[in-house]
């Protein structure tokens, strides 16, 4: 947004079109417009007021939404980042999106895949440290980092370790 006034209108039509070209959460667009009427030098309502009508009104039209934001950073971390269900939960509670919400956007992440992932991400970095004496700690705390369980790991590493 640029120097000037801060107008709803003129921000809710630039929002709608963000929303459209990609997924955001509502702490996303509450920074955003937080951001937007901070950068203003004259503004037609309140902070609370543009975030209570600008936020409702991007809900009621379904540019907005929680569940669907969770579900696709969900499939898109695990398929594509290779990350765990640990990391994914913490990362969207730190954006702010409901228990509820979390795991049911959990549910839409293919599990088999997800192993299967794993599995390969800790292959490749025993292929690295095949020889370092501390190889299995760093494989268990590469995976722990990643978000992953110490009980989807410990099996795959033990084996990896034991050459199997």
């Amino acid at each position: 947004m640029r120097q000037g006034s801060f107008e709803k209108a003129k921000v809710l039509d630039n929002l709608r079109r963000q929303c459209s070209r990609r997924e955001y959460c509502t702490s996303d667009i509450r920074k955003k417009i937080t951001d937007a009427y901070s950068k203003a030098s004259a503004a037609d309502c309140t902070l609370e007021d543009a975030l209570t009508s600008i936020i409702g009104s991007l809900t009621e039209d379904k540019y907005l939404s929680d569940v669907r934001y969770a579900a696709a950073f969900a499939r898109d971390k695990a398929s594509l980042s290779g990350w765990g269900e640990v990391k994914i939960r913490y990362m969207l509670s730190a954006k702010g999106i409901s228990k509820e919400t979390i795991s049911e956007a959990l549910t839409q992440v293919d599990e088999d895949g997800a192993a299967g992932r794993l599995e390969r991400l800790l292959e490749a970095k025993y292929r690295t440290l095949r020889e370092d004496p501390q190889c299995k700690l760093k494989m268990l705390r590469y995976a722990l980092g990643r978000g992953y369980s110490y009980d989807e790991v410990s099996g795959i590493v033990e084996r990896l370790v034991r050459g199997e």
